[in-house]
């Protein structure tokens, strides 16, 4: 009986601490306020509604980039800015970050010029029936930056708020 109330109170420990986990959910906000800006952008501009922009790569802005830079942000308002564990999120939200504007963006570049060749071939051709490489990897300067910039209000935000119930 004794273990089953002491599994009762790691499993409700684990829980409140993981809703209570400001770095975490401050990057879980971010992730999504950028894929809904994305979903609702695409419905704006198109006129359709398009699920896969709620969990797709690419486009405005960089829902890789807000979250790592609220993780790096929610990290050091926690635990300090001059501590090991913002240098470690905050050198990971800068690895992520470069890769989407370096080798991300180039692959997605390089997927429009294959695909264009594999357009052109002729019918007969064995690779004329591929399907499609994804186009939309990686992400330009502006679409990070716009991410980055979500990331550190998203943070902020839960920061005020984490003051004010406290």
């Amino acid at each position: 009986m004794g273990e089953v109330a002491a599994t009762s109170d790691s499993s409700s420990t684990l829980s409140s601490s993981i809703f209570t986990n400001y770095p975490l959910l401050s990057a879980l906000a971010a992730f999504a306020i950028a894929q809904s800006i994305k979903f609702f952008t695409t419905w704006y501009n198109e006129r359709r509604w398009d699920l896969k922009q709620l969990v797709g790569s690419g486009g405005m802005p960089s829902s890789h980039s807000a979250t790592v830079t609220a993780l790096a942000v929610a990290v050091g308002f926690q635990e300090g800015f001059g501590g090991s564990i913002f240098a470690i999120a905050l050198v990971l939200a800068c690895v992520v970050m470069y890769d989407a504007t370096g080798v991300r963006l180039h692959a997605g570049r390089q997927a429009e010029v294959l695909n264009q060749i594999v357009y052109e071939l002729p019918a007969e051709h064995p690779l004329a029936e591929s399907r499609p490489l994804r186009e939309l990897l990686g992400h330009t300067p502006p679409q990070v930056i716009a991410g980055g910039v979500l990331g550190i209000a998203a943070a902020s935000i839960g920061h005020v708020i984490t003051l004010a119930s406290s």
